[in-house]
């Protein structure tokens, strides 16, 4: 569990049960620079309407808000969805030999992705990662830890997320390493970009006809 942080206000505050399920669902952010766990950052226009959650259909989130280092959360088919920026600081990370040689599917074999995210940052665009955030072990929520540590949240950490539950441990691709208790990448949702600042979760692009209910396992 990360410490609690404030959450920036609102205008327009959304239902108290539907904030309540959103908080819940928050794991932990550093900045790029950061070295203490925070409750990631509550972005207002990110919340789905309940009526959306509940029909499973797309999600609109807009991008502007979200820092390089930062990621945000959102519900789409009521599961967490981490969208993290990813500036060039973490990116160049993802393509280390000496990472890459801890990974069990480095280069994303594993249904796990749709065509257009198979690749070394396994999304559309490298800067945005965007994963459905639920271990593939036993469906625990992984905490946000983006940078490198020689102790946190493990020795010679070289950034990622990791699920405080049995220790299974992805880099900020979603990859996961060998020796960890989760079998598989984390998932990556359909999802496609609306225009430079607007992605939306839960549609392909025109070209795709993938479907999440075909991965390998959630």
């Amino acid at each position: 569990m990360t410490p609690d942080a404030a959450a920036p206000t609102s205008a327009t505050p959304a239902p108290e049960g539907t904030r309540r399920d959103f908080l819940f669902l928050a794991t932990g952010a550093f900045g790029v620079v950061g070295t203490a766990a925070a409750l990631v950052p509550l972005v207002a226009q990110l919340e789905p309407d309940a009526s959306t959650i509940a029909a499973g259909g797309p999600v609109d989130v807009d991008l502007k808000p979200v820092a390089p280092g930062q990621m945000i959360i959102v519900r789409w088919r009521s599961r967490p969805v981490f969208i993290v920026n990813r500036p060039d600081k973490l990116l160049s990370t993802l393509q280390s030999p000496q990472l890459v040689s801890l990974l069990s599917d480095p280069d994303s074999q594993n249904h796990q992705q749709p065509d257009y995210a198979q690749n070394w940052h396994r999304s559309i665009k490298p800067e945005y990662g965007v994963l459905v955030g639920i271990c593939t072990h036993l469906g625990c929520i992984p905490q946000f830890y983006p940078n490198p540590s020689p102790t946190t949240p493990t020795a010679a950490w070289l950034g990622g997320y990791f699920c405080p539950c049995h220790g299974s441990k992805y880099d900020l691709a979603g990859r996961v390493y060998k020796g960890v208790p989760a079998p598989y990448n984390l998932p990556v949702p359909p999802y496609r970009f609306v225009n430079d600042t607007t992605l939306r979760i839960g549609e392909n692009p025109p070209d795709s006809s993938y479907d999440f209910d075909s991965i390998i396992q959630l």
